[in-house]
């Protein structure tokens, strides 16, 4: 007998989706007995359910990166009402802010209990639903079985407009057990509407470009989520104009391109750099906290800023602002945009913006960290995506690894920890070859216990867990602030027997071994663990230097 759930998987295999992310519960038993029923519906599940909301976000992520262009790939991801709904929340909003399209579906009390009739049913919130609607970008509640289609294929459709985000779903419990009365779904499609400039504004920006002296291009996360690195470089090479690229954009232009000034952000000179061009074109950035060195940057020319989420255009700093999708603006640019003689200025400029960047970094005596990124970098076979926790190595990847056939994602936009295994897992079932993940050993026992998930499903993960006994970025920071640090350092499991509790092959690497540890560790199908004991330490800030203009 067919019931709620089976239309709920039915739906989602319509749609396109090939695998789940799931953590069972009570509400949410009707949910995995269809999925029982529907092998060619993969399911990976996760031992906590934020753990779980990573590891769909690192899916998403991972299928983005490998088929820009394409049709958004929307991962979905099935928990249960209650604790384990709320428990999503904090990676649901490191989703919304990195734009990353995640179906968060969620069982609900039975149907009588909406709208917070306080019936006193087990896992009951007064308005669940609630919770969610200031974390992602869309709320669809079902009532009956009859709304499940129309709600699964309006939500995927939210989460695969840009901007993406995490869109959330909830099913009542009494609906998902109920037999069906539809007949099996089939052909349900989602058409998200693309997002194209007006051609008067994109006219004024090409005629901005066009008469700069000094145009510089900043290419954010948009970049890089609307495939649109050819447009981009095509565009900078067209216009003469340097491209620095936020975190986020990190693979926007070649890392060694003559135009790239890297991505340098938190270096004063590139804050200057940006904030000296007489035409700034901002893409797919909304120049938040770290992207703007502190909210230090201010422009001192014309600024030009293509974003998709309307709420970010000029939030900051005033600009002509044109909504749409990066990738069709920059067809749109390229097409009226006059081409500039290549005199060799802007190379130049760039040379001179690294070369101060390398010297101040060089006067810091911060050899030991820039020689562990470089060999994890050198450890990773050609088109290894690798994901970031938030900690030392993580800050200095941000700005100094070179993501060129090595694609990197992070936590940086919400800022939370906890996302380096869990996203690395999410990526490794998406694609065929290793990934890599990378914490610190305090953001390490956040995702701990999804050694036992990569285990059980054989994910190729290797985690390079870098343990300098507490929370080392909070330790700098509390020391240059206060001039001691407190409760940061922390009692930690000796990680290498950890991992081999749980079954999977571990290393205590050292500086001088930790590259052909990893490679090994890389080389080797399914979940191993490289653990470096290493104190790092962060280069200097230059904002503190610099009050807000």
């Amino acid at each position: 007998m067919r019931i709620g759930g089976d239309l709920v998987v039915e739906t989602l295999r319509a749609l396109g989706a090939d695998t789940v992310f799931g953590l069972p519960g009570q509400h949410a038993l009707g949910l995995f007995e269809a999925l029982r029923r529907a092998p060619e519906l993969r399911l990976i599940g996760a031992r906590v359910e934020n753990n779980l909301a990573f590891a769909a976000d690192g899916h998403a992520r991972a299928r983005l990166t490998a088929q820009p262009g394409g049709p958004v790939p929307v991962t979905p991801m099935i928990v249960s009402t209650g604790p384990g709904a709320l428990l999503t929340l904090a990676s649901l909003q490191e989703s919304r802010a990195s734009s990353v399209p995640v179906l968060g579906i969620s069982s609900q009390v039975p149907a009588a209990g909406l709208g917070g009739g306080r019936h006193g049913y087990l896992h009951e919130l007064p308005d669940q639903a609630a919770s969610f609607r200031d974390v992602v970008k869309s709320v669809h509640v079902v009532r009956t079985a009859s709304q499940i289609p129309g709600a699964l294929r309006e939500a995927w459709e939210s989460a695969a407009t840009v901007p993406y985000g995490p869109v959330w779903v909830e099913i009542p419990q009494d609906v998902l057990l109920a037999p069906a009365a539809l007949p099996p779904i089939t052909s349900v499609t989602a058409t998200p509407k693309p997002l194209a400039p007006l051609p008067e504004l994109t006219a004024e920006a090409a005629r901005l470009l066009g008469s700069a002296r000094n145009p510089v291009i900043l290419a954010g996360g948009g970049v890089v989520r609307s495939g649109a690195q050819a447009e981009l470089r095509a565009l900078a090479e067209l216009v003469r104009a340097p491209v620095l690229s936020s975190f986020g954009g990190k693979g926007s232009i070649a890392w060694d391109h003559p135009l790239s000034g890297q991505s340098w952000l938190e270096d004063w000179h590139s804050t200057e750099f940006l904030a000296g061009a007489d035409v700034l074109l901002v893409l797919g950035s909304g120049l938040g906290e770290l992207t703007s060195n502190y909210h230090r940057f201010t422009p001192r020319g014309r600024m030009i800023q293509i974003e998709a989420d309307a709420g970010k255009l000029e939030s900051n700093h005033p600009a002509l602002g044109i909504h749409a999708d990066v990738r069709l603006a920059l067809t749109a640019l390229l097409e009226a945009a006059p081409a500039r003689e290549a005199d060799g200025r802007a190379e130049a400029a760039v040379a001179e913006l690294l070369a101060k960047v390398r010297a101040r970094i060089g006067a810091q005596s911060l050899d030991l960290e820039q020689r562990v990124l470089a060999e994890v970098r050198a450890a990773l076979p050609e088109g290894t995506p690798s994901f970031w926790d938030m900690t030392v190595l993580g800050y200095w990847a941000w700005s100094a690894w070179n993501a060129d056939g090595a694609p990197i994602h992070t936590a940086q936009g919400a800022g939370g920890l906890g996302y380096g295994l869990p996203g690395a897992l999410g990526a490794a079932a998406a694609r065929r070859g290793p990934v890599l993940a990378v914490s610190g050993d305090g953001g390490a026992m956040y995702g701990i216990a999804e050694l036992a998930s990569a285990a059980q499903h054989g994910l190729d993960v290797t985690w390079l867990v870098v343990d300098d006994g507490g929370y080392g970025i909070l330790r700098e920071y509390m020391t240059g602030a206060f001039g001691q640090a407190h409760a940061t350092e922390l009692a930690r499991p000796d990680f290498v027997a950890l991992a081999k509790a749980f079954g999977v092959p571990a290393t205590l690497s050292t500086v001088d071994g930790l590259r052909a540890d990893l490679a090994k560790a890389l080389a080797t199908p399914g979940p191993s663990v490289v653990v470096l004991p290493a104190l790092l330490r962060m280069f200097e800030p230059t904002h503190l230097d610099h009050p807000e203009q």
